[in-house]
């Protein structure tokens, strides 16, 4: 159980911050940048909750809620003595193999896809679009941190991190296409070939 006695340290004002290792590198950082991102898409998960779901979505969501404060302590905490690893939360092979089944098991539930979606048709999808946006870009931010690490000869990052935010985006995908009546009320994108109005009606 994590204990917070103090909310407002002043540890950081002056731009920096500590990693959980008690490192303490500046708050524009690429690794600092990747698990605030991850904190972002958290947050957003949070409004889906509030939204009208398919049954048993919200406590889904809520678990991925709680897989994402172990991934960015995950991504706070840099790879470092294998005999402290095991006290550490990390995301692993069974998380991403977790969300790989939720995605086959709600793609089984889903109408066929004729044409990239635009996001939309309820709420609830256009934010699960949104999260899936967000997921992607805190993907990116893992990688420039992985890379601006490896450039540096450094190692010390879970590779299974970025495979879970990975999943998570198509994850979120297929969940925004449940939400509408599980495809039905997706709206198809029309390209736009310069012989018709490329926006319906």
């Amino acid at each position: 159980m994590v204990r917070l006695d103090r909310i407002t340290t002043g540890g950081g004002d002056r731009g920096e911050t500590s990693l959980a290792d008690g490192s303490r590198v500046p708050k524009h950082a690429p690794r600092v940048a990747a698990y605030g991102t991850v904190d972002e898409v958290n947050c957003l998960l949070g409004l889906v909750r509030l939204e009208v779901l398919p049954a048993g979505l919200a406590a889904e969501v809520q678990r991925l809620q709680q897989e994402l404060f172990d991934l960015g302590a995950d991504l706070a905490t840099p790879l470092g003595d294998p005999e402290k690893e095991e006290h550490l939360p990390r995301i692993g092979a069974g998380h991403v193999q977790r969300l790989e089944g939720l995605i086959a098991a709600a793609t089984e539930r889903l109408e066929p896809l004729t044409s990239f979606i635009l996001p939309g048709g309820s709420r609830a999808a256009a934010t699960l679009h949104l999260v899936r946006t967000v997921a992607r870009r805190a993907e990116r931010t893992v990688i420039e941190a992985r890379v601006s690490e490896e450039s540096a000869g450094r190692q010390t990052f879970n590779p299974h991190a970025l495979t879970y935010l990975n999943r998570l985006s198509d994850l979120c995908f297929v969940w925004a296409r449940l939400c509408n009546d599980g495809g039905r009320e997706d709206i198809l994108w029309t390209p736009y070939r310069g012989d018709h109005d490329p926006v319906p009606g």
